[in-house]
């Protein structure tokens, strides 16, 4: 999966096509170019509910920061409830800015994260990968848990963490798990990668 051309939305659900629209009509893509942007979480996944944002990250190096904010707010600080903090994240210079959107009847909240790391290095996006590998992995019975879970108010990884008997804090865990050939993954959450199935329809 080529995560960087989220084209690949257009051959998903019905809302992940409607997020390909929007962030077209945003030109978030574009306008963002220089900061090599990715949508990560749950939509690219499939496994979004109602209410659940478009997160895109950004490599933003140090001296660029103020260039970032300044563009991001040109670019979207006419969008409502349109909002921009600088902080400290796992020790590093952070931007986050958040907006909501809306395009054919849906509305999606929008978050852009911009860290002095490379995108394919940020948690989000590890995280992303290796949850993939696991749906990969555990097919459409664990997509319907998984869904079901944050249905119920659950975060995404402590419902793959639920789902997949993950011991310790679900976060750092996925991280570990990343570093795993297929093989392994599916024996540390005890699935058969014969069939791609998970051992029982509803664990």
């Amino acid at each position: 999966m080529n995560w960087r051309d989220p084209s690949y939305l257009l051959r998903g659900t019905e809302r992940q096509r409607a997020a390909y629209r929007l962030l077209r009509e945003l030109r978030l893509f574009e306008d963002l170019r220089d900061y090599t942007p990715v949508l990560v979480g749950t939509i690219p996944l499939g496994i979004d509910v109602a209410g659940s944002d478009l997160d895109i990250v950004c490599e933003v190096q140090v001296p660029e920061m103020e260039t970032f904010t300044r563009r991001v707010t040109a670019a979207f600080g006419h969008q409502p409830d349109f909002h921009l903090k600088r902080k400290r994240i796992n020790g590093l210079p952070t931007v986050v800015a958040g907006f909501t959107a809306s395009t054919e009847g849906y509305t999606f909240p929008v978050e852009i994260f911009g860290q002095p790391r490379p995108v394919t290095a940020q948690n989000a996006y590890r995280h992303m990968v290796v949850e993939a590998r696991l749906l990969a992995l555990g097919g459409e019975p664990a997509r319907r848990a998984i869904r079901r879970l944050k249905q119920q108010g659950l975060k995404t990884e402590p419902a793959f963490a639920r789902y997949f008997r993950l011991e310790g804090d679900p976060y750092q865990t996925l991280l570990e798990l990343a570093a795993l050939d297929d093989e392994a993954l599916a024996a540390v959450c005890g699935l058969r990668t014969a069939d791609h199935r998970a051992p029982t329809a509803d664990r």
